[in-house]
């Protein structure tokens, strides 16, 4: 590792974790890690998408439509921010109809809805708590009453914890987890299947630390892992009625997610252990969802897509 001498302004606040300052100020900073983002977290779940710094790109303006989902109809879980907003955000370019199902993350939300509208999209938002079945019932009810038919389903809400020790998660902790990443799957898929035809498509979203075990997230990755368990049984069930079940498994991405799970100082470095080198944007995904709703994946289903820097290979 190469190293140099550096200064800190103001006594150490602005080292992101990777000096050892003195009393005068004078640390080691390692070359090999590229700072993208200063220290932040937030203590709410999951995340607010406006109090993130940088904010992430979730828009491509390079991308242009070709009206792979014209006349579609999508419902996305968790679309207010992070990835569910870049994908929400690409699909609408697409030509399809969104539904955006969130938690309480209203500011996000209505940003969220005011891009799509711009560039001459459609999208509704449905805010409730996607571990409610009753809430799964409104998001299922109110896509049919407005558009009177559901051909995608992302499965992407999710929460997650950093935890030292298996001792600290508390049972409910764990419950929560497992009832938001992984119950509210079942739930609204359960729901949405009855109105799903031939050519419809689902889309879960599962984590890059189901295949190396993050030992931070063990509740997380436990969640993570029954959805590619899930993904795969569900796509067997319903090949025969051409309905498509598939998993993207992202690795670091700057999502509120980042901010909302670990300490301050973990976020400077986030995704430098991948082979390039950084964490991924939300726009750099939002074409895989792309592809897996569109007939372009006709004879795709039951797989698990890694898209993560190179970090892990699948």
């Amino acid at each position: 590792m190469n190293y140099e001498y550096n200064v800190s302004k103001n006594k150490g606040q602005d080292d992101y974790g990777l000096k050892c300052i003195n009393e005068q100020g004078y640390g080691l900073i390692c070359k090999e890690h590229k700072i993208e983002f200063p220290p932040q977290h937030q203590d709410v779940q999951p995340g607010m998408e406006y109090m993130m710094r940088p904010r992430p790109i979730f828009n491509n303006p390079y991308y242009r439509g070709s009206g792979k989902l014209i006349n579609k109809v999508a419902i996305i879980t968790g679309g207010d921010s992070g990835l569910g907003r870049a994908v929400a955000v690409a699909f609408a370019k697409e030509g399809a109809a969104v539904v955006i199902a969130y938690y309480n993350e209203d500011r996000d939300a209505e940003e969220t809805k005011k891009v799509i509208e711009s560039i001459g999209g459609t999208c509704i938002l449905i805010a409730g708590d996607i571990k409610d079945t009753r809430f799964c019932d409104k998001i299922v009810e109110e896509t049919m009453n407005k558009f009177g038919k559901i051909d995608i389903l992302v499965n992407n809400a999710g929460v997650q914890f950093q935890k030292k020790s298996l001792l600290e998660i508390t049972d409910e902790q764990f419950d929560l987890t497992m009832k938001t990443n992984i119950y509210s799957i079942f739930y609204l898929t359960k729901r949405a299947l009855k109105y799903m035809c031939s050519g419809s498509t689902i889309i879960n979203v599962s984590s890059i630390t189901t295949f190396y075990g993050e030992p931070e997230l063990i509740d997380y990755v436990t969640s993570k892992g029954a959805i590619v368990g899930f993904t795969r049984s569900l796509a067997t069930n319903l090949a025969d009625k051409n309905i498509r079940v598939n998993a993207v498994a992202p690795g670091v991405f700057w999502t509120p997610l980042q901010p909302a799970c670990w300490e301050a100082e973990k976020i400077p470095t986030l995704g430098s252990d991948a082979p390039m080198g950084r964490a991924g944007q939300p726009y750099e995904i939002a074409p895989l969802f792309v592809y897996l709703a569109s007939s372009d994946s006709s004879y795709v289903t039951g797989q698990v897509m890694h898209i993560n820097g190179g970090q892990f290979k699948g």
